[in-house]
């Protein structure tokens, strides 16, 4: 009966750490903008701001945008 109760708090214990790292990752912040390359040569920056946790992940994620011999970028700091 101990030996259950033992495991039960181990397994409690380790699903809350797990939670508490992940919470991490998402409150992750960074200062991010979209580049804009012409020919290989920036050109501007639009929507210059803080993103953080999935927002961030998911526009890291994304693939750069190309236009002809523009190339739109995220980029961060």
């Amino acid at each position: 009966m101990k030996k259950r109760r033992l495991a039960f708090f181990a397994a409690c214990l380790l699903i809350a750490f797990s939670f508490g790292a992940c919470e991490e990752l998402l409150n992750d912040c960074e200062t991010c903008r979209y580049n804009v390359y012409v020919d290989g040569v920036f050109s501007y920056s639009e929507l210059e701001g803080e993103y953080c946790g999935a927002d961030l992940i998911a526009k890291k994620a994304a693939p750069d945008v190309t236009v002809g011999n523009t190339v739109t970028k995220f980029e961060c700091d």
